[in-house]
């Protein structure tokens, strides 16, 4: 009795398991018709994140300037120069995400 109940079992996890790969491969099939409108979604979430992160950036150059100046009020020439720079890249980073993302 055992074993019948076992072989039922297995079969229908057979069967499942081919269901479930024609659902993929249909799935896959349809996939170039949906990209246009995925592209958009995951584009907008890219360049969010991006100019996030380079909002982060920002923030924690600026934030380490002023800790720095803070410190040796004397540099504060090249603490200034060294800062800009940093925010400048990371500003350049999160423009890019923005372009590419798009």
């Amino acid at each position: 009795m055992r074993n019948v109940w076992m072989q039922s079992t297995q079969q229908t996890q057979t069967s499942r398991t081919k269901h479930m790969i024609n659902e993929i491969i249909t799935m896959a099939a349809e996939a170039p018709a949906h990209a246009p409108a995925v592209q958009g979604v995951y584009g907008n979430i890219a360049s969010g994140l991006g100019v996030i992160g380079a909002a982060l950036g920002v923030g924690m150059a600026g934030s380490k300037a002023v800790e720095a100046v803070g410190r040796n009020p004397g540099a504060f020439g090249n603490i200034l120069v060294i800062g800009i720079i940093a925010m400048a890249l990371a500003e350049g980073l999160g423009v890019m995400a923005l372009f590419l993302a798009k």
